[in-house]
């Protein structure tokens, strides 16, 4: 007999396919012997401190609207930022977060985010070990950035490589038209970690050797060698494509641009105008026809130019969560190890969260070019059956048919 509940939430960036591991989980609980009722936090850990809950077995009723859910961009329950304080110092949230778990009679509680929501799973299993509860706290993993440890790469990361490499080899047919000398930078997600940038020479073909250069976080970045390295290109292109990540940083760590010291609540400072910084630069010192473009957001939602491969691994993993939980695991991630790239093959396993929150995975750096300006074959096998495959959208006028999200609008 069920006697049991769980809660799922959503937290951080958005990606194309978290609501794939949401849409995996509420299938999991459905078959399970363990828990009946499945909530939904809103706006992540917030949505246990606000009270602000959603029954996800009214809202995702059927086999149709659980596919449709899968497919929607961005995150059906809503995100947040939100760091939880040291319970050693202040545990009244805590005390709070539990006694709503309890109220609900939740026994599981599964997370759904990149590095800083890991966080909050590590801090909420700290906590229930302390107090002996036996509710089991379990991280599923997201972010484009592909920055997680313990896992080979995360939901989302794949779609949004899709996305850039498709945006390239577009760009890249823009440029072919002009029989003019040009330079375009194309400024791309991560901070930290390179994995998106690099995922723009997989728009190379045998007819497009775009992107030209490639530059990562991972290595300093030299503005007189990026301008030695544009020269050098246009002496037998017309047309020179640059992929370059939004976190690049001097030989003395600072950011190449940083156009506002600001930080968010994890302490991360918040970036602008790589792109159009390098723009400036290369039209001061070669001065051809040079634009910069920034795809932001675009690489996060575009649900119409998903990797199946990535959906069906989020899908899956939310389902691993519940089986974890089922078993007893707690204080953990679910997390996939590759086992070949041909045929392409994963395992499905869980990691100490201990071991993955608050740190980064970044790009090896045996797969990027001794030059800094380009990645190895290394990396490009790695990254290409990771946005294999396409989805099956409905349309509806001409537009794609997503969830609706009116339960995440203000209250009139």
């Amino acid at each position: 007999m069920k006697q049991a509940n769980c809660m799922v939430a959503q937290s951080g960036g958005p990606t194309v396919a978290i609501n794939a591991s949401l849409a995996g989980v509420i299938s999991a609980v459905r078959k399970s012997e363990k828990y009946d009722s499945c909530y939904g936090s809103v706006n992540g850990i917030l949505g246990i401190i606000n009270e602000h809950y959603i029954n996800l077995d009214e809202l995702i009723p059927d086999e149709e609207s659980l596919n449709r859910l899968s497919v929607t961009p961005a995150m059906y329950l809503g995100s947040c930022r939100y760091k939880l304080p040291d319970y050693k110092d202040d545990d009244s949230v805590y005390v709070f977060i539990f006694n709503q778990f309890a109220k609900l009679n939740i026994k599981a509680f599964f997370y759904i985010g990149g590095n800083d929501s890991m966080d909050t799973v590590l801090k909420l299993s700290d906590y229930a070990a302390k107090i002996n509860s036996d509710i089991r706290i379990v991280g599923i993993p997201k972010t484009i950035d592909n920055d997680l440890c313990s896992i080979d790469h995360t939901p989302g990361f794949g779609s949004a490589a899709k996305y850039v490499a498709s945006s390239m080899l577009e760009i890249a047919h823009d440029t072919f038209i002009y029989a003019v000398k040009s330079v375009t930078i194309v400024e791309i997600m991560g901070r930290d970690a390179g994995w998106l940038t690099a995922a723009s020479a997989l728009a190379r073909n045998e007819y497009n050797t775009a992107p030209h250069l490639i530059y990562l976080p991972e290595t300093p970045f030299h503005k007189e060698q990026f301008l030695a390295d544009i020269r050098k290109q246009l002496e037998t292109l017309n047309n020179v494509i640059v992929a370059v990540s939004e976190g690049i940083r001097d030989e003395n760590g600072d950011y190449i641009t940083a156009s506002t010291t600001a930080k968010d609540q994890f302490g991360h400072t918040q970036l602008s105008g790589a792109g159009k910084a390098l723009e400036f630069l290369v039209k001061e010192n070669i001065g051809v026809k040079v634009r910069s473009v920034e795809i932001n957001v675009l690489q996060r939602c575009a649900s119409h130019m998903a990797s199946k491969t990535d959906l069906d691994e989020a899908f899956c993993l939310g389902e691993k969560a519940v089986e974890a939980a089922e078993n007893g695991v707690t204080a953990s991630m679910i997390t996939l190890e590759r086992i070949s790239n041909a045929p392409y093959q994963v395992t499905y396993s869980h990691a100490p969260i201990k071991d993955i929150a608050n740190e980064a995975k970044s790009v090896p750096l045996e797969w990027i070019h001794k030059d800094g300006n380009d990645i190895t074959p290394e990396l490009l096998a790695y990254l290409k059956p990771l946005i294999q495959g396409e989805v099956s959208i409905e349309y509806k006028d001409g537009l794609p048919v997503y969830m609706p999200v009116t339960h995440l609008k203000p209250a009139k």
